[in-house]
């Protein structure tokens, strides 16, 4: 089963996505004019609460479609994902996973934008946005096929197993092990048990809630993130700029990745792991941030896109650049043979023994348990789209049950379940995406002019 999923999420990101996501991503960066980088001021006054308007439709503030967005993809991505990337394909793994971020800014601009300005609405009459609804409303009810196969593989993608998975290691190597605490399935379950309850509580309580609970944690995990990261790289100051250079040059060399290549080389297979934990970290042209920022509450679609394309800015190029930073200045990507989260508490620990892989722990928990209640609301809103809004609370059970499968699964099979279930959930997005480009520019357009007469 490891080897049949291996092999699935290889094939499924193979070249063609790769040119799908970057290059459809370039071309919406070009399209656009370098729009989402010239309006990064106007994206943060959006974002602060300038142009709220309580009567305008959608369910929740601008501020809470993006802490929601950003609880799922500000995950194990930032910490596993980044420690994957490394530990496989040296520091210039990181330089590719800029390159995701950059471009997946414009693309997010565009999905959410559209996410807003082709709302859909579903069988019990509530305003809905995402990938599934702008695909019909915008496409077309002929292209329904292309939405049915973003719910199908939504729903598979939505699953928490990667979160679930990396934070059971963690409690077990960071909590467990060093206590003398015998880690086995039965230590495994009563952490899923624990995890079940906690995310039951709010799930079942449906968006408000999880959007709610989600503004409060993102901010305050972030901030405590970054001041540890901050910390291990001040203890370390004097070879910063020797890593940090080393993101770049190494970038072009791949003297690390070892793995299957295309494009004629190892720097291929480097560009390609980059791009595909960058895709993992910050999901853009993946289409579950455009299911949360649909369901703000605004009548300007270019609005609520400017917002979404702080995402990646926030997720790819701080929290990972913080991460990749602290395995690097510490060392331990070359002196131990961990992976995953278990290599950044490595980090943590070399720099801060003691304290410093509970403080991980800490983040890893808000980290694991934001994202929980995130995806839950996507896959619901994923099956609802298929069977009716009036079913679609029987998606948290699997939810529920998909947390037990996961404490208890290898990592690599989860990791790659979900590496490419996304790719596929990626091409029905991008190609609505890049057919209804041209009419996000004109909105954009008339939305500036509008803003300069205002």
């Amino acid at each position: 089963m490891e080897q049949i999923i291996k092999t699935f999420s290889d094939y499924a990101w193979g070249l063609p996505l790769v040119i799908l996501l970057i290059g459809g991503g370039c071309y919406l960066l070009i399209l656009s004019k370098f729009l989402p980088f010239r309006y990064l001021g106007h994206a943060i006054q959006v974002l602060r609460g300038k142009y709220d308007d309580p009567n305008d439709p959608g369910q929740i503030s601008h501020f809470k479609a993006l802490t929601t967005a950003l609880s799922s993809t500000i995950g194990m991505g930032n910490i596993a994902g980044v420690a994957v990337a490394i530990s496989v394909g040296g520091p210039g793994a990181m330089f590719w996973m800029w390159v995701s971020a950059i471009v997946g800014m414009s693309t997010k601009f565009f999905t959410c934008s559209l996410a807003v300005m082709y709302r859909g609405k579903d069988s019990a009459g509530e305003i809905q946005g995402g990938p599934m609804y702008f695909i019909v409303e915008g496409l077309g009810k002929s292209w329904k096929p292309l939405a049915i196969m973003f719910s199908l593989f939504g729903m598979i993608g939505a699953l928490p197993v990667v979160n679930v998975n990396q934070l059971t290691q963690a409690f077990n190597d960071i909590v467990l092990t060093p206590n003398g605490v015998e880690v086995g399935l039965k230590s495994n379950l009563i952490l899923a048990f624990v995890l079940v309850s906690l995310t039951s509580v709010i799930i079942l309580g449906g968006l408000n809630r999880i959007s709610h609970a989600a503004s409060k944690m993102v901010p305050s995990m972030v901030l405590l993130y970054f001041v540890l990261v901050l910390y291990i790289l001040i203890s370390n100051y004097s070879v910063v700029p020797k890593y940090f250079l080393l993101m770049f040059t190494d970038a072009f060399s791949a003297n690390y990745y070892d793995g299957n290549a295309f494009m004629g080389g190892v720097l291929g297979a480097l560009i390609l792991l980059g791009i595909r934990r960058g895709a993992f970290s910050n999901e853009a042209g993946i289409g579950t941030a455009p299911m949360a920022h649909g369901a703000a509450k605004t009548d300007e679609p270019v609005r609520e896109g400017l917002v979404a394309m702080l995402g990646p800015a926030i997720d790819t190029l701080i929290v990972c650049t913080l991460t990749a930073l602290a395995i690097l200045v510490t060392g331990v990507w070359e002196t131990t043979s961990d992976n995953g989260v278990s290599l950044t508490a490595s980090a943590f620990n070399h720099t801060m023994p003691v304290y410093g892989k509970y403080m991980l722990m800490i983040c890893v928990f808000i980290f694991s348990i934001s994202s929980l209640f995130s995806y839950a609301y996507y896959g619901t809103k994923c099956l609802s789209f298929i069977i009716g809004a009036d079913k679609k609370h029987y998606y948290n059970y699997i939810y529920i049950l998909s947390i037990i499968l996961a404490a208890t699964t290898p990592f690599s099979v989860m990791l790659n379940l979900i590496d490419g279930v996304f790719a596929l959930m990626a091409i029905p997005t991008m190609v609505a995406t890049l057919i209804l480009a041209p009419k996000v520019v004109k909105e954009s357009k008339s939305y500036f002019k509008r803003l300069k007469e205002f």
